[in-house]
């Protein structure tokens, strides 16, 4: 019989200190491994602009940026943006003023209920950092991973083409 070197009873690992930089800000939480970006954001950070929606990564409301890109905040282990810069919706605006994609949303009323409206913005300002906005069909091709249950897609693309083209006072998405 071989002794075994392993406890009687295993157990998951315990909470542990997650040190994230959201939004320019240094924040130390203690979570589970296990813990999704959203949940850390919204269950122990009180960020709750990222939405969930699905929480299967297909709907987009939970969309913020690590390292500027675009991710499914719900697919997102916490503990794997240690050391990478997490931007939410709540980051976006910058000394109280509104980004312009958020000022073009407003002015376009390119949302009904609101519910996906941050992933959307934040998906929307990607988008153009991307160089994806050359039509619309590209426009909506590449925001395809973000649902409107309410289809305010129409004013969504137009939100974003104002943004691209300067148009209405809503100043450039160049930051």
């Amino acid at each position: 019989m071989v002794a075994s070197h392993l406890p009687d009873a295993v157990q998951g690992p315990g909470p542990v200190d997650v040190v994230l930089n959201v939004n320019g800000a240094t924040h130390v939480v203690r979570i589970e491994p296990r813990v999704s970006l959203l949940d850390c954001l919204r269950d122990h950070m009180n960020l709750t602009g990222a939405k969930k929606g699905c929480n299967q990564g297909a709907c987009g409301a939970c969309t913020v940026w690590v390292d500027k890109r675009r991710v499914v905040a719900c697919l997102t282990l916490a503990i794997a943006c240690e050391g990478r810069e997490i931007t939410t919706i709540e980051g976006l605006a910058e000394n109280g003023i509104l980004h312009p994609m958020q000022k073009a949303f407003l002015s376009e009323d390119a949302f009904q209920c609101g519910y996906c409206t941050p992933g959307q913005i934040m998906s929307a300002v990607a988008l153009l950092a991307e160089g994806h906005a050359g039509s619309d069909a590209e426009i909506a091709e590449w925001m395809s991973g973000n649902i409107c249950r309410c289809a305010a897609y129409p004013n969504i693309r137009t939100a974003i083409r104002d943004v691209r083209d300067g148009v209405g006072g809503v100043g450039s998405a160049a930051r």
